[in-house]
């Protein structure tokens, strides 16, 4: 099933739940502010997009910006980063099955969908 990390905050991100809307295919929206992922989570949805944790990043947040910038972290302190503070997490995430994009632009969703 195709899974979308939403914040209902972010255009990008209603943008990209329209895109699903549309496709008429089942989804599941995953509100990650509120049902925050594991570690785990965090590291298999960063396997299957390919890309490094730092990449996940919103990099312009504030709290990255007053707590983390500039810091020589790990990855795992980076997931840790992203878990503590879930706003700091690249949105909206599509997954469906093994492949995965962040919705930046919001049209690279339809490659997985």
């Amino acid at each position: 099933m195709i899974k979308i990390y939403h914040n209902n905050r972010c255009s990008k991100s209603r943008c990209g739940l329209e895109i699903l809307e549309k496709s008429g295919k089942e989804f599941k929206i995953v509100k990650y502010l509120e049902d925050v992922p594991s570690a785990k989570e965090l590291k298999e949805i960063i396997k299957l997009l390919n890309i490094s944790p730092i990449d996940l990043v919103r990099k312009n947040e504030k709290i990255w910006k007053e707590n983390y910038k500039g810091k020589e972290l790990s990855d795992d302190e980076i997931v840790n980063a992203m878990i503590k503070n879930p706003k700091l997490i690249e949105r909206p995430i599509v997954i469906n099955n093994n492949k995965a994009v962040i919705g930046r632009p919001t049209e690279s969703i339809l490659s997985i969908i």
